[in-house]
């Protein structure tokens, strides 16, 4: 593979909703710079992004995909994302690892629920980003209309770097043509609305523009178009159609030409600390002479390969044979093999420079967003997390035959490394095992690939929802544990409050014993007793969160002092307390949106009030359809699927995302609390 620097590195991601056009447009770009000898298509399954055969199965993109090409001598590479919200945390996942954002629009649907989830994302990532107009050929397009959508959704930013002509079969650029014919709008106008922007990114280009009238010239407006980008000033429009080809080659272009390279892009959000509220920023550059430092954005488990993590490469040079430290690992691997990767194909490489996109394979102990370095300088760095939708779509699961128990588990643990937003949980109450993701057809996706990839075969039911407990009020909570059988004993009393946080606040522990009436060497075990009581649940079973505990008094034994007695006396002083503050349980709360025809609207948000929903928003959407918006108790919407397929006619679709946890109403509560007794630890 020829060698380049990292001012010649171009990394994009192609983001939006489902059904854009985004995996034809890799395709589309990759044939154009010659990475591949002919086009595939989604519909016959062979193009070089959807290799996966359930995306072939499903005709649409299950996975983000990497590709490389080169273009006007620059390397470029390209993620290829999953549009539909059940696979957002593959899209979301892939912003990590790049300068720029592609957002793509379909021309016939127009705006569609990724696309503003994607454009938020990005901006919030602080990348560059610029739409893409796809489909521009097909029938019944409003062009016009869908620019004028685009402006007043994402701001007068959005501005027309190419148009089309001659009936859409073309496209003009308009940077640097002032004049010519377009199918709509006029090129001499978007050409000065453009130039009247970039210029006001560099005060002297502004001046001497007043001062002659003169447009300056291309070379000169790079550095202005890239702030611009940068800041977030300028969002490109551009024009395209995959299938024909129509705009492919400008849009090469303005990759190569006018997106930031790595040196030139917002610098990587890195901090060193323990968290990102007590961290301090660190500065990563993109000079391959200095340490390495590189972030894992992808994991994939691969038959062949075993597990794979993809990274970006921040900062010094990643060779082959050389060494790395994985996050705060104080042992290093060897780096055997390195590679970029092409659709299914993994290319070996011997170094990887500040920009580029690599792999490595069989190495345990990288997981999702881990931290790659070659120096104990870089101990402790990581990267700002990327906000996930939380997964709240949830079924119980069992194995069919007696045995596969750990089969399962180790199968679900290799789906949760390649998947941010798919979760495992194990309830230890109801022993249930649940699998959470996005939505129906995440969680479908997942059953099938393993019954046809890992071969096992699962009984599904709808789980329990994932209620908590809190309390309302401040309690005192007190236990003296003594145990004597023969010989030494066991003692440990404890004095504690329970006070309530504000939501979403988690548990806060406090030590404020003095005079070492609890020695320290004890207060550890306390503390466990306290979280215990919290996960078991007590007065229905369920988590207890948003909750402060402060132990403040005790009392030892100088001989039957031990850390069982202090561990059961604060779990069982801690259950006193919360018996004492009024709790409540919490049930949560989930946004939805969904996207059906405009007549099945009014019975749509009669269904929803009748779960207890409450109504944000309505608006229409292209094609006859119409979106709503609200939020639902997640309790009353675990068939919704099925019901809104029968009230649509199978034409409706929905997402759904966790928002905040409420009261349940005081029937449900007192329905979960008559069916639940808390277990002695004595029993």
């Amino acid at each position: 593979m020829a060698s380049y620097t990292t001012e010649s590195i171009r990394a994009v991601a192609l983001v939006g909703h489902g059904g854009a056009g985004k995996t034809t447009l890799a395709e589309a770009l990759l044939f154009k710079a010659g990475a591949i000898n002919a086009k595939g298509s989604v519909e016959k399954g062979n193009t070089v992004c959807d290799f996966d055969p359930q995306e072939k199965a499903a005709g649409h993109s299950l996975n983000a995909a990497l590709a490389n090409f080169a273009w006007e001598g620059v390397h470029v590479h390209l993620i290829d994302t999953p549009g539909y919200p059940d696979f957002a945390g593959q899209a979301t996942a892939a912003l990590a690892g790049v300068d720029t954002a592609v957002v793509v629009i379909n021309a016939q649907t127009g705006i569609e629920l990724a696309t503003e989830r994607m454009m938020t994302a990005a901006q919030a990532r602080g990348l560059a980003r610029m739409i893409v107009i796809n489909k521009i050929d097909a029938e019944n397009v409003d062009l016009p209309g869908l620019v004028g959508e685009i402006r007043e959704r994402f701001g007068k930013e959005c501005l027309l770097l190419d148009l089309p002509a001659h009936d859409r079969h073309e496209v003009v650029e308009v940077l640097e043509h002032a004049a010519g014919d377009a199918d709509f709008d006029s090129i001499a106008h978007a050409h000065r609305e453009l130039i009247d922007q970039l210029v006001e990114e560099d005060e002297s280009l502004l001046a001497r523009y007043l001062e002659d009238g003169k447009d300056p010239n291309a070379a000169e407006l790079h550095a202005p178009f890239e702030k611009a980008l940068r800041a977030g000033h300028l969002i490109p429009i551009l024009f395209a159609s995959a299938r024909s080809g129509a705009g492919i080659a400008e849009l090469l272009h303005v990759l190569a030409s006018l997106a930031p390279n790595p040196a030139e892009g917002n610098p990587p959000l890195f901090y060193r600390g323990a968290s990102v509220q007590a961290g301090v920023a660190f500065d990563a550059h993109p000079d391959p002479s200095r340490h390495v430092l590189a972030h894992v954005f992808k994991i994939v488990v691969d038959p062949y390969m075993g597990k794979v993590g993809v990274f970006r490469v921040h900062q010094g040079t990643v060779r082959k044979d050389s060494q790395l430290f994985v996050g705060e690992g104080r042992k290093p691997f060897k780096v055997a093999h390195l590679y970029q990767l092409q659709g299914k194909d993994y290319l070996e490489v011997d170094e990887l420079v500040p920009g580029d996109i690599g792999a490595v394979a069989k190495v345990e102990e990288i997981d999702f967003d881990a931290v790659l370095h070659d120096s104990h300088d870089e101990d402790n760095i990581h990267l700002r997390p990327l906000e996930f939708p939380r997964p709240m779509q949830g079924l119980a699961v069992e194995t069919r035959r007696k045995g596969d128990e750990q089969r399962l588990f180790d199968i679900l643990h290799k789906l949760e490394l390649e998947d941010p937003c798919f979760e495992v949980e194990r309830h230890p109450t109801t022993h249930e095992t649940v699998i959470r993701g996005l939505g129906e057809m995440h969680l479908r996706y997942k059953l099938e690939k393993m019954a046809t990839q890992y071969k096992l075969e699962l009984d599904t039911r709808l789980p329990l929802i994932p209620y908590r407990e809190t309390i309302t009020t401040g309690a005192e909570g007190h236990c003296r544990h003594k145990k004597q059988s023969g010989g030494a004993g066991q003692f440990g009393e404890v004095y504690l409050k329970a006070e309530p946080l504000p939501r979403g606040s988690g548990f806060e522990f406090v030590d404020h014993v003095k005079g070492g009436v609890i020695p320290g060497v004890f207060m550890p075990a306390v503390e466990k007793g306290v979280r215990q009581a919290l996960t078991d649940g007590v007065i229905s079973g369920f988590p207890v969160q948003d909750i402060r505990v402060i132990v403040h008094d005790g009392k030892t034994h100088p001989v039957d002092g031990k850390e069982v007695a202090f561990f059961s006396a604060g779990r069982k002083a801690t259950v006193e307390a919360i018996r004492a503050a009024a709790a409540i349980v919490l049930e949560p709360i989930v946004g939805i949106e969904i996207v059906a025809p405009e007549a099945a609207i009014g019975d749509l948000t009669g269904d929803l009030s009748s779960r207890r929903g409450h109504i944000t928003g309505t608006s229409p959407r292209p094609g006859g359809t119409a979106s709503i918006t609200g939020e639902v108790p997640l309790a009353e919407i675990t068939d919704y699927a099925s019901r809104l397929k029968s009230m649509t006619g199978g034409q409706g679709a929905y997402s759904i995302e966790f928002a905040r946890y409420a009261q349940v109403p005081p029937q449900t509560q007192q329905k979960l609390a008559a069916s639940f007794r808390l277990k002695d630890e004595d029993e």
